[in-house]
Formats: structure tokens, sequence, C-alpha cells
């Protein structure tokens, strides 16, 4: 399981995050984030643009570069922490541009697992059941989408699934957060596109080995439009969100939610405040809490999914949580900042 796949429990009490509020933490940097993974409440790592790659061991009070050398032509759009010493990284575009690296010593030193080679792909994202085992995914390309994998936490190969319905003409996910693709448990896989004549989710419960897939609600019709983000709590609780990149204020279906594993998707009643590239489950804080961010603000459902509350207009690209009620958000111009919740209620 993943730091941005938790599960809790389920019960109905009042919750009311009117005095939680983001503070804002010093990465050093000023380059665009658009990764971020957490650990625990204490180790937090997050990526970015000219291939720069922060991480902080004390929950944010002091951050430090480990950046990847030679990368700075790289985008890292996708992070994913598996402790305070191990991180994979992954850079998005088509051809070289799309990179696989992973350290071992806190980003001492970081090895490249896969470069692509073929210029017609565009990876977008990646995705961990535990710390060996990833998949990594690209847009629409020859009808489908296309895969690599790792069963060993060192070697990538190209993947093809047993069953995979088609891609519409010209489908795709978005390398807003990393998480246009999600993992929960061993074997559930989720993907969440747009960018086309549909915002769909395809869902696995064998790793991959089989697919289906499912139209949603969320605003599509464009290369701008569709789902940005997904979060599952179980193998069948989940949430989307998204919208259209080119203009941030506008809410309508912009969110929508599932009780089926992503069979069938309903929207939100009320939306959040605008287009939002990134959601998660905070866990230990409350049940069915989410928070979503996006760069015009963050908004919260305290009903997994079937309303939002605004939260802040501060904009950020991504957000992680780590149990225990910790959340951090990265965003422009090395933007990195902690959400302060109440206490357990």
């Amino acid at each position: 399981m993943t730091n941005r796949r938790l599960c809790f429990s389920f019960f109905i009490f009042s919750f009311s995050l009117t005095s939680a509020q983001w503070i804002t933490q010093q990465s050093g940097i000023a380059n665009r984030f658009r990764g971020i993974s957490s650990v625990d409440d204490s180790t937090v790592w997050a990526s970015g643009t000219k291939g720069c790659v922060v991480r902080t061991t004390d929950g944010g009070t002091n951050w430090k570069s480990v950046n990847v050398p030679g990368a700075d032509s790289l985008d890292f759009r996708d992070i994913y922490a598996v402790d305070a010493n191990t991180a994979y990284v992954l850079s998005i575009g088509t051809g070289i541009s799309a990179r696989i690296f992973k350290t071992l010593n806190g980003g001492g030193s970081w090895k490249e697992q896969f470069r692509n080679s073929d210029s017609k792909l565009f990876f977008d994202a990646f995705a961990f059941w535990d710390r060996t085992h990833g998949i990594a995914m690209t847009d629409e390309s020859e009808g489908r989408i296309h895969f690599v994998a790792s069963a060993d936490g060192e070697h990538w190969n190209d993947f093809i699934p047993r069953q995979l319905p088609p891609s519409l003409p010209g489908e795709g996910a978005f390398a807003a957060s990393g998480t246009c693709i999600v993992t929960w448990r061993s074997r559930h896989i989720w993907i969440g596109t747009g960018s086309g004549p549909e915002a769909r989710v395809f869902r696995s419960s064998d790793r991959g080995e089989t697919w289906k897939v499912s139209s949603t609600p969320i605003r599509h019709g464009s290369q701008t439009k569709g789902i940005f983000s997904l979060a599952f709590a179980d193998s069948l609780r989940g949430v989307i969100v998204g919208g259209d990149y080119q203009k941030e204020l506008e809410a309508d279906s912009s969110a929508a939610f599932t009780t089926d594993g992503g069979a069938t998707w309903t929207l939100s009643s009320n939306n959040p405040s605008g287009y939002r590239s990134c959601v998660v489950v905070v866990h230990g804080i409350a049940p069915r809490l989410l928070v979503a961010v996006g760069p015009s603000g963050s908004d919260y459902s305290k009903d997994f999914g079937r309303s939002w509350i605004p939260l802040d207009t501060l904009g950020f690209h991504a957000i992680t949580t780590a149990g225990h009620g910790a959340a951090w958000a990265d965003g422009e111009k090395g933007r990195i900042a902690k959400l302060s919740l109440p206490a357990t209620h």
C-alpha cells in the first residue's frame, strides 16, 4: 500500500476543518513542484522541474535538496517514497525524456533504472503496490495504454496485459500530480483519463493483468479536460477530481465518487471550488475525510466526495498524507506547506 492509498474506519459524526490551515515551509528552491510522497509524520519527499528532488526527515522543519545529477532537463512529476533513504522518481515526456531513477541512500546517489526509447510514447506517472512492485503508464498510442512494470524494484520491462479495453482516439492521462494512476493493497489499480471524447476510469483487481473501463461524468471533450487524480479508501470506495486546467476557477462536474470499485460514478452534489489536480484520503483525523488541491485553492469533503467545502485559496499541484493527520502539499516556485489539522474527534 502506498502513502496515497490509506484505509480508515467508517462512522458518522460531526467534523469541521474550520480551524485547519496551511503552514508554509521553506523548501530552499524556486522550482515548480508536481510530485510529493510521504512515508510518515516525519519523512516526505517532493519532486519537480529541472531534475529537482527535496527531502525532509523532521516533518518539514528542514528540507534538503537531493537532486538527481545530470537531470536538469527533466520534469519529475511523480515520486514514490519508500522510507527515509529509499525513493523512486519518474520524469514525464516522450522518448528519452521519460525515465525512472531510484536512490537507496537518501538521495546521495541515484541510479537510472529505465529510459524510454519509443518516441511515440508519453509517460505520465507510476504507482506501487509495495517497495519493489510498481507500474508506469503512458497516454494512448496505437489504440492502447502502454505499460512498463517492475517486480524487483530494480528492473523495468514492457508489460502487456492479457486483456485491456482499447483507448479512445486522443485519450490520455494528465501528468499533473502523479495521481492519475493509483493502487490499493496488493492487487488493485485504477487509472483516470481525459484529453479526449470521454473521461474514463480503467480498473484492475489482478495487478493489471485484466482491465475493465467505465465512463464518468467528469468534464471532458477537449485536450485540457478530464480526470486528474484518484483516491481510494478500499477496493470499493473511491473519488476522482479534475476539470479543465485552463479554466482553474470553473467547478462544474469536477468531482465524483464510486461505491462499487469504479464501475459506476456519481457527481458530487456540490463541487470543489475549481479545477483540482490532486486528492487524498486523510487518515487518522476523521472518517471519510478527503482533501483536494489545485492552482486556485483547496477543498475538503467529510462525506467521501458527496459534497465539498472550501478550505483555502492557496494554490498547490499535489498533496500527500501518511496518517495521523499529517498532510503536505507542493506547487509553484518551490512552495511546500503542511496542513495543520485539528485533533481527532
